[in-house]
This record gives C-alpha cells, structure tokens and sequence, in this order.
C-alpha cells in the first residue's frame, strides 16, 4: 500500500544550474536535488537489486551487528531508504513482515514504493525529514538505514527521533556509513579512476570507450551536490558514543570492507564513467566475484590484524531501553 492520503512533494529529476548553485549553500535542499536526480537510475549505478545475491548482502549486515535476534520482526521503517534497498531486501530475508520507508527526497520514496509494490511487499511511505520523523511513538520494533546517517546533519537527535518511533526493547540497525580512513582513501581512488578514465577515453581509438560529454558534465554536477550531501564520516568508537548519547542500550559497532574496498571504488567509478554497454557479462562477474573474494579475505584475515578504523563502511545496532 502506498501513502496516498498524504500529500507529499513531487519528484524533481533535473536541478537547473540555479539550483544546484543554492543547494551547495543549503544542504538539505542539496539532499533532495541531488536524490531525486538520482532516484530512477540509482539501483543501476549501484548495481542494487533484489534478488538472492543482495539478499544475501543484505541480511549479511544486518546479522554482522544483530544476529541472533528472533525474526521476523513485525513492522520496521527503513530511514533515508533511498530506493528501498536495505529494508526491501531484508523484509525478502525473512527480518521483517512489514515496513514503512522514508526519505527527504521525494523521487526516492517513489522509486522505493514501486520497488516493494513490484516485490509483492506490504510498505507504505512518506517523504521526511530523518530528523523529525513522521510516525507517532512506540510505533515500530525494527528502525534500519543503510548509507544513511552521513547525510543526516543532527545524527544525535535522528537517533533520537528513531527511539522514540520504535517500541521498547526495539532494535535499531544502521550499516554503510563510511569510517573516516575509509573515506579518504576511498574518495582518492575514485577522483583518480575518474580522472585516469576520461583523460584516456579521449585517445582517437578509444573514443567509442567515452560517454558522451553532455553525460559526463552532469555526472560532474551531480559530483559537485554529492560533495555537499556528504556531511560525516565516523570513527567507530565515536558512533557509538553517539548512540549511547541518545539513549541506546546494549550499543554496538562493527566494520567491514578493506582490501574489498581498495577494488570497489575504483571498479565503480570507472563504471561511472564508461558506456554501460561496454561492460558485459564479464565484467559484471569479474568485479562481484573479486568483492566477494576480498571481503572474505577481510572477514577471516584482515580484520584480526587491521585496527577496525581502516575498514570502510562502520555498521551499528542499538536498542530502545524500557523492556
């Protein structure tokens, strides 16, 4: 079912030069503009879908830091869901039977709420605001986000917010969020792919390898609104810190994706920047199999070895007192 009832904004797919100028001054306009111009394509650029292979990857995060809970939980919100790909996946996994999704920006809840209705899923949603959340108290036993709270300006007070909308003794789970040292190198690798990639894609012999201009100039300012929407990074051990602030119990934080990583960046930015027709079935293959080999090298070996602040995405559960 969808939230009909409410009359929540339409989606904006094309900022103008204007707009996109105003939202490097405004950050939450920024979030919406730069969403909503991603919305349609973003499961494709992210290579985001809902079957086996992300349901696996799904509820993997989510038994990194919440395992051994009983499931399914009955009614959970995903905050900031973009195109619903954390909560849809899970609720396929068996984590939850129904959900609720939420955004700030309008044309991801629509692409969300297709999603769930393709899937045969029972969500509603609404465009919101993570900081001020529009569901009454005590109303969910599952809160889950994924690459979420580096986006959200008052990550306190959004944690908050989110245990106040769940029941006592509900569990909050949010996973994707970028480490401090992850970032930096991370965004190092994916400026210099890009730069490596369309400097190369100039060469007369390689010229059916480029995008066309007009593709690349507004991937460009696309770059230049995500600079903005991207407001934090996070050590471990402060998030947490930050979630026991707000008032979680039994809080805990986990993190994954080294070597993964120093691969996955550059893969997806040279994806970004090359004709997608150029890449077939076996590159798709050679960039997921060679994920999920380095992520086994990091589950078994790095991590034992690699202070936790090195891994790229920070992962954190937390549980609403009172049960």
């Amino acid at each position: 079912m969808t939230a009909s009832a409410h009359d929540d904004p339409a989606p904006h797919p094309h900022a103008t030069a204007e707009e996109v100028e105003a939202a490097l001054k405004d950050t939450k306009l920024a979030q919406v503009l730069y969403h909503d111009w991603e919305a349609e394509t973003y499961d494709e650029k992210w290579s985001i879908s809902y079957d086996e292979r992300c349901i696996d990857y799904a509820r993997g995060r989510f038994d990194a830091v919440a395992g051994d809970q009983p499931l399914p939980y009955e009614r959970a919100l995903e905050l900031g869901c973009g195109t619903g790909f954390f909560l849809l996946n899970l609720m396929q996994g068996g984590v939850a039977k129904t959900g609720s999704v939420t955004d700030l920006s309008p044309g991801m809840v629509k692409v969300a709420l297709r999603n769930a209705e393709g899937l045969g899923l029972s969500v509603d949603g609404r465009v919101a605001d993570a900081e001020t959340i529009p569901y009454e108290d005590d109303t969910f036993d599952l809160v889950v986000g994924h690459a979420v709270l580096h986006h959200i300006p008052d990550v306190e007070q959004s944690l908050r917010e989110v245990l106040r909308v769940l029941k006592p003794g509900g569990r909050f789970v949010f996973a994707g969020e970028p480490t401090t040292i992850g970032n930096f190198y991370a965004r190092w690798l994916g400026r210099a792919t890009w730069e490596v990639t369309t400097r190369v894609t100039k060469l007369p012999f390689l010229a059916d390898w480029r995008r066309p201009q007009a593709e690349l100039d507004e991937s460009s300012r696309a770059a230049a609104l995500e600079a903005v929407v991207d407001l934090h990074t996070f050590d471990p051990g402060d998030l947490e810190k930050i979630a026991k602030s707000a008032g979680a119990e039994q809080v805990h934080a986990a993190t994954e994706e080294f070597a993964a990583a120093l691969l996955g960046w550059p893969v997806r930015t040279f994806e970004a920047a090359v004709p997608p027709e150029k890449l077939g079935w076996g590159w798709g293959r050679f960039a997921f199999t060679g994920w999920k080999t380095l992520s086994w090298v990091d589950e078994k070996v790095l991590r034992h070895v690699v202070p936790r602040g090195f891994f790229y995405n920070v992962m954190i559960t937390g549980v609403k007192p009172g049960n």
